[in-house]
């Protein structure tokens, strides 16, 4: 990790890993101000299918999913839409600020190539 990017090597096998909100990816960082930092450095660690740089925006929050890390018990998702040049569609995913587990990379994205 760096402050631009998370290092995730590892590849979901889960195709709904990231795109429904059940299985949001889980960055953690709330509780220390980090959040939507950790958001930031988890999506510039993906690159598109064939390495294209992504670009992204946040479309907002959504979908209460329980959470023990959340003062109220339930933790806002934050909905993400990601496109890359020469992609068709924009796609969706879901990110969790609240929780952390080990990150990977979702489905039709590749990790981001980073020069030494």
């Amino acid at each position: 990790m760096n402050s631009y990017a998370f290092l995730v090597e590892k590849y979901a096998d889960d195709k709904t890993y990231g795109f429904e909100p059940q299985n949001a990816i889980k960055v953690g960082g709330a509780a220390e101000s980090e959040g939507p930092t950790n958001e930031r450095r988890f999506l510039n660690a993906l690159a598109g299918p064939n390495g294209e740089e992504l670009d992204y925006h946040r479309l907002g929050s959504c979908c209460p999913q329980p959470s023990k890390n959340s003062s109220f018990g339930q933790a806002m998702l934050d909905k993400y839409a990601l496109y890359y040049e020469g992609s068709n569609d924009t796609l969706v995913i879901y990110i969790n600020m609240y929780d952390s587990e080990k990150l990977m990379i979702p489905k039709g994205f590749k990790a981001r190539n980073f020069p030494n």
